[in-house]
């Protein structure tokens, strides 16, 4: 294929692209009031192969809206409910002993585990302890499973999506710093308007179905999900990238005072690349082929407000991340 054959292709899978997030937003309204910002940020992140850990308080549909974007993009789906007695097998997979009924001979059998699936909703991760919180890390970077000695390959797209309520923390085991790097965005859901609360009553207790349609295959997604890394980016957003990452950074010289008076560490390299990753995913499902500062800027939130360390000063005045974040964005140009 000539290269101009492939810009020509690379222009219709864009606009393919655009015109099927149209059609799985139009789906998910049919299920999901509002959130539209976390309907946004989530498709962010499965064009550009990321997970997500989605933060917000009970009964604001975020399981629903996971379980639905899986049927809509007709991915295998599978629930994980993380409790304090979650074992790493009942995630991953184990071995048992099974007899051959004919030859009476014992082998050991592999029984994958919940994790073998497209799309992973790891609900309430912060709940159970490290130990079974780790069992995700491997498959998060490398989408592979080790147990009993043998490496086995997930099925791929591999997403995983984690649930944490902000609220209730006794009992809880706040993720390592190094398993919340490996989340490509932190998507933050809030209470509905008024009218989207009173659209959710009527709609919930009444009678009302809803068919859900396929858009999307796991094909054809992971076909997209290669455009998105093939789709160029502007000097100028690469420069911007990673400018903000480093400025979240208490040590370098490029941080403000707000930074060193606010911040214990700052974001990592992951962040310069997922602040990139993310605007040219943002540039496509807006039929983009180009990806530019203002993505850069759009995805900022997302993408860092995980990867800041706060320290105690900042507890004690009641700065959050996105407020550093802001700050950062309106100095940093």
């Amino acid at each position: 294929m000539t290269k101009a054959a492939e810009e020509k292709d690379d222009v219709a899978r864009a606009e393919r692209l655009a015109e099927a997030k149209a059609d799985i937003v139009a789906q998910l309204r049919q299920v999901v009031v509002g959130q539209d910002a976390a309907v946004e940020e989530m498709l962010t992140a499965l064009f550009a192969r990321g997970h997500c850990l989605i933060e917000g308080v009970p009964g604001l549909a975020k399981t629903l809206l996971v379980s639905s974007l899986a049927r809509i993009l007709d991915l295998k789906f599978s629930r994980i409910q993380f409790t304090p007695d979650l074992m790493p097998s009942d995630v991953t997979g184990s071995e048992i002993i099974q007899e051959d009924p004919q030859t009476k001979k014992r082998e050991f059998r592999f029984i994958s585990g919940p994790v073998f699936a497209n799309l992973v909703l790891a609900d309430e991760i912060n709940r159970t302890p490290p130990k079974t919180q780790a069992a995700l890390l491997q498959a998060m970077q490398e989408y592979q499973v080790t147990t009993g000695g043998q490496t086995r390959d997930l099925p791929l797209p591999f997403f995983v999506m984690a649930t944490q309520n902000p609220i209730e923390q006794e009992g809880t085991y706040p993720l390592p710093e190094a398993q919340l790097d490996r989340f490509f965005l932190q998507i933050v859901m809030d209470y509905p308007t008024r009218e989207e609360e009173k659209r959710v009553v009527l709609e919930t207790t009444g009678e009302r179905r809803v068919e859900l349609k396929t858009v999307l295959d796991a094909k054809e997604m992971e076909s997209l999900q290669d455009l998105v890394r093939r789709v160029p980016v502007a000097d100028s957003a690469v420069e911007l990238a990673v400018r903000l990452a480093r400025a979240t950074r208490p040590a370098d010289d490029s941080s403000p005072k707000e930074v060193k008076s606010w911040l214990s560490w700052g974001a990592g390299p992951r962040a310069a690349q997922a602040l990139v990753l993310g605007a040219k995913s943002r540039a496509v499902l807006s039929g983009r082929l180009a990806a530019s500062e203002d993505d850069v800027r759009a995805v900022a939130k997302p993408v860092l407000r995980h990867r800041l360390v706060l320290n105690f000063q900042a507890e004690a005045e009641g700065v959050q991340a996105d407020t550093i974040i802001e700050r950062l964005l309106g100095e940093i140009s």
